[in-house]
């Protein structure tokens, strides 16, 4: 019977931590996006815009049916902590929205 080895097996890392992280940039601003969904009439959607944002009548209507025919809309933009704000207030008026990096 051979030799059985008891050297440890090499182990390859990356060069650094960072390559196995993705880390968003800090300069790119975050946006809200409002979904469409079979469940809310467009005048509540136009309403909660309006409301929570404050966007004229005309912005918000517009905004609705970006919503309503595109499938979603940036409602805002800003600070991760503002959007993730802003996604859980759209939550609690029961509309479907995300957060994500603005990548232009």
């Amino acid at each position: 019977m051979g030799q059985v080895s008891t050297a440890p097996a090499e182990i390859t890392r990356p060069e650094s931590d960072e390559e196995a992280l993705v880390v968003p940039e800090p300069d790119v601003p975050w946006i809200t996006l409002v979904h469409n969904d079979p469940v809310n009439l467009m005048s509540y959607v136009t309403y909660v815009f309006q409301t929570y944002f404050g966007y004229s009548k005309e912005k918000a209507t517009k905004l609705m049916m970006d919503v309503h025919q595109k499938g979603r809309a940036v409602v805002s933009s800003g600070s991760r902590e503002e959007m993730e704000r802003d996604v859980q207030a759209m939550h609690g008026y029961g509309l479907w929205a995300t957060l994500q990096q603005d990548r232009k």
